[in-house]
């Protein structure tokens, strides 16, 4: 038992150094403003009266979250069936498939976005297509449509594959003992095959929802910098103004949302297993 301990020191330094020490130097920003000098420091709520006092902020923070909120949406709607049709694959093409989902992951998330801005450019494969049956061209880059597009295509398989990870976990003599007990194949999946995979539903959620809420990169790229998210006020008063204090008590405040959010899908997950239990 000595030794084990022994070995997770490594790994609780490191924690301390990468994890800990950075989100106590937020806090000591956002709740602190510079003084006479570096050093000398002063404890104050400007910072976040500034944002809560300031509409324009508040308006950014709602578009952020609408924006993760139907990314959220659509990736839910368009990954639960390829989840639910590997997950009724044979075991000779799951695999096969869950690598096919999980390929585009592999390549730099910068390059997957650089992609969307030939394809949905004024002059790019789709409006090209569309100049060829006379329905183009139509804008939609730098729009919020091109970044909705590129979340859901990038945060995508993080949904698909928590789905198909819940149902190969449920357990194929349900859906037979339903159907024995007359139920349609409606009913069957409504009755048992959702409600079982709604944990898989809820970390997909979550894990779609999250980055999606603080992403900075794909609203910057296909949003042209005229389209804002939260991320990217960060990244403008920590490397633009150079307001690390403001910046602070943004990332503060954002992950305050995310701690948030993870509450009140744990709060979810531990409802359904209870009802699923009962």
């Amino acid at each position: 038992m000595k030794q084990f301990r022994r070995m997770t020191y490594p790994y609780i330094v490191w924690a301390l150094i990468l994890i800990v020490a950075p989100m106590l130097l937020i806090l000591l920003y956002a709740f602190t403003k510079p003084g006479n000098s570096v050093v000398v420091t002063k404890l104050t709520l400007e910072n976040f009266t500034r944002f809560f006092s300031d509409r324009l902020f508040a308006k950014i923070l709602l578009r952020s979250v609408r924006v993760a909120a139907v990314t959220t949406i659509v990736c839910l709607l368009v990954g639960y069936f390829p989840a639910y049709y590997i997950a009724k694959c044979s075991e000779r093409f799951k695999m096969s498939w869950v690598l096919i989902i999980t390929f585009p992951t592999w390549i730099n998330l910068l390059v997957r976005t650089y992609a969307w801005i030939g394809i949905l450019d004024d002059k790019g494969i789709v409006n090209t297509i569309l100049g060829w049956i006379g329905l183009g061209p139509y804008k939609m880059m730098y729009t919020e449509f091109a970044v909705i597009l590129g979340m859901v295509y990038n945060f995508l398989p993080f949904m698909i594959l928590q789905i198909y990870t819940s149902l190969t976990k449920m357990d194929g003599s349900l859906i037979e003992a339903a159907n024995d007990l007359g139920a349609s194949p409606v009913q069957a999946f409504l009755r048992v095959t959702l409600p079982l995979s709604l944990p898989g539903i809820i970390s997909g959620i979550t894990l779609v929802f999250l980055p999606a809420v603080s992403s900075f990169c794909i609203p910057s790229m296909l949003g042209g910098g005229n389209y804002m998210l939260v991320g990217n006020m960060i990244e403008q008063y920590f490397l633009g103004a150079g307001d690390w204090n403001f910046g602070s008590a943004l990332s503060l405040i954002m992950a305050l949302i995310t701690i948030l959010s993870l509450y009140i899908a744990k709060r979810m997950d531990t409802t359904e297993k209870g009802d699923a239990k009962a």
